[in-house]
């Protein structure tokens, strides 16, 4: 996507109802161009990830009961960026022009003569209702729709809406009882069905069903908001259309489904309904985010690990220069991989240069990474660890020179000691740094915050160290890790990072039988499938 440099413009963009695998295509694109994005409170913590780093991001939320900007101070917000030729996205739950309050904001820009472009979301007013299997229309039972707001319930004509066969409410959860009430006085039958869907399209979704006369006594004491609620004969629809069959109680009863009911009756996805933290380099491609989006999960990205170069080119250099002193080359990461061979093309060589050295990798990623290059390694050990790689070293290693290029600190010691006794000469060199990012993605911090995550992955003993580090600075109240993953499942990719993780943590609750991400997505299947 070309971004105009020169003039500023608004986008004012529907977010759908949550989850970021229901954004149109042209709204992923927008926020992954964005430089300014200002967003409401209803908007999901994982749409904030879309965004480039350098995005400025502005809470302009309003939530009943809270502080909240004006739509005054919105409006100027807009116009400001736009003036200064931001590419803005003004996010919206839903679709911007449904109950999304658009008017006075464009009303702004025009006046103000900003460039602005509406993007159409998906409703919760029809999303909701599909997700919970409920038709809006049907051949018998519902030749019509109305959609509407419960927000001023006393101006609504009731009559007229008592009359349609089929209502789909919004902002109606703190007026329950009002809307209950006024249907049934303007002769809606107090039998008519009634679904209340709470947090559609989110892994908190959850469902009640029950009719018009006893919705309210089911529900007392209850949050119900931000809710869809659907009234009409279709409701009952709902346990024909639905993947698989379910056994429900009496229909004068209402039944309250969790998340983990919607992943047994919804999807056959091992993951649905599950959060997951994903802690990985800020580099990193987001393929193992991807397979477990693909698996039902809710994915939140939380960059634990940032790679650099070394603070000195010195020791790689030097050990490039003189490359046919080397019996082997010993490569333990993509990471050692990219940066090994930046110098090789750097000193004006090429993988030429390495003719008579033989390679070992540690790790299918390794090995894949090098392949890439059009180089075969000569030796991968068999469990994917470096301990492994000194146990089943396919020769002598007595009197044999070896060059390792490492991360600059925290490598692998215990490999080099054992290559040295077994007879190897080491040279270490450092070929680039991992360091902790300085802060914690926004939608991270909120879902730690909130309690709201089932599962963190760790792929490294570098990103548990980090994900430690990180969080005592943000959360300084709880210095104990422990306790702020009470109630968290831990899964770790291997032995080495499980061990750290009982050392910072006390426990690992899963680990990948093979040490590898594929491994690691095979044994959180089977973690849900046995939970």
């Amino acid at each position: 996507m070309i971004v105009n440099q020169e003039r500023g413009k608004v986008y004012l963009v529907g977010a759908g109802p949550g989850d970021v695998a229901y954004l149109t295509v042209k709204a992923y694109n927008l926020l992954a161009a964005a430089q300014v994005l200002v967003y409401d409170a209803l908007v999901d913590a994982q749409l904030l990830q879309c965004v480039p780093d350098d995005c400025l991001k502005l809470d302009v939320g309003k939530r009943g009961g809270k502080p909240s900007t004006s739509q005054a101070e919105i409006n100027k917000l807009l116009v400001t960026h736009c003036q200064q030729g931001k590419q803005v996205v003004r996010l919206k739950s839903g679709d911007p022009l449904i109950f999304g309050r658009c008017t006075s904001e464009i009303e702004a820009l025009k006046a103000s003569d900003c460039d602005f472009e509406l993007i159409p979301g998906i409703s919760s007013a029809l999303a909701a209702p599909l997700l919970a299997g409920i038709p809006l229309t049907d051949p018998v039972l519902s030749r019509a729709f109305a959609v509407l707001t419960a927000h001023e319930p006393e101006v609504l004509n009731w009559e007229a809406l008592s009359q349609l066969e089929t209502l789909v409410i919004l902002m109606g959860g703190q007026h329950l009882a009002e809307i209950v009430d006024q249907l049934m006085r303007h002769g809606r039958s107090h039998l008519t069905p009634i679904a209340i869907i709470r947090w559609a399209g989110t892994p908190n979704q959850q469902i009640w069903t029950a009719q018009l006369g006893n919705i309210w006594e089911q529900t007392t004491g209850l949050s119900l908001s931000p809710a869809v609620i659907v009234i009409g004969e279709v409701v009952g629809l709902r346990k024909y259309l639905q993947p698989e069959k379910i056994d429900y109680q009496d229909s004068t009863t209402a039944k309250t489904f969790s998340p983990s009911a919607m992943s047994s009756n919804f999807s056959r996805s091992p993951l649905t309904g599950k959060i997951i933290l994903v802690t990985r380099s800020v580099s990193q491609s987001s393929q193992f985010s991807d397979r477990l989006i693909a698996l039902g999960a809710t994915v939140i990205e939380m960059p634990t690990l940032e790679i650099g170069p070394p603070s000195s080119w010195e020791a790689l250099d030097r050990a490039i220069a003189h490359l046919s002193d080397f019996d082997w080359l010993i490569l333990t990461s993509t990471n050692g991989i990219d940066y090994f061979f930046e110098r090789l093309n750097a000193q004006g060589k090429d993988t030429r240069a390495l003719a008579g050295i033989k390679i070992a990798v540690v790790g299918e990623k390794t090995a894949q990474s090098l392949k890439q290059r059009s180089l075969q390694a000569d030796f991968i050990p068999p469990n994917f660890v470096a301990d492994s790689l000194v146990e089943n070293f396919p020769e002598q290693l007595d009197g044999k020179t070896v060059l390792f290029p490492r991360v600059e600190s925290g490598g692998r010691e215990v490999l080099v000691k054992e290559l040295t006794i077994k007879g190897a000469k080491v040279i270490e060199v450092a070929a680039y740094q991992s360091c902790c990012p300085s802060s914690i993605p926004r939608a991270a911090e909120l879902a730690l915050q909130n309690r709201k995550v089932d599962v963190i992955t760790f792929a490294s003993s570098k990103t548990v160290q980090f994900f430690c580090q990180l969080t005592n600075n943000i959360f300084s109240h709880n210095s104990d890790p422990s306790q702020l993953l009470e109630g968290i499942c831990i899964a770790s990719i291997g032995p080495q990072t499980s061990k750290t993780c009982h050392t910072l943590f006390g426990r690992v609750d899963v680990e990948a039988e093979e040490y590898t991400l594929d491994g690691l997505t095979q044994a959180l299947i089977l973690w849900a499938t046995n939970s």
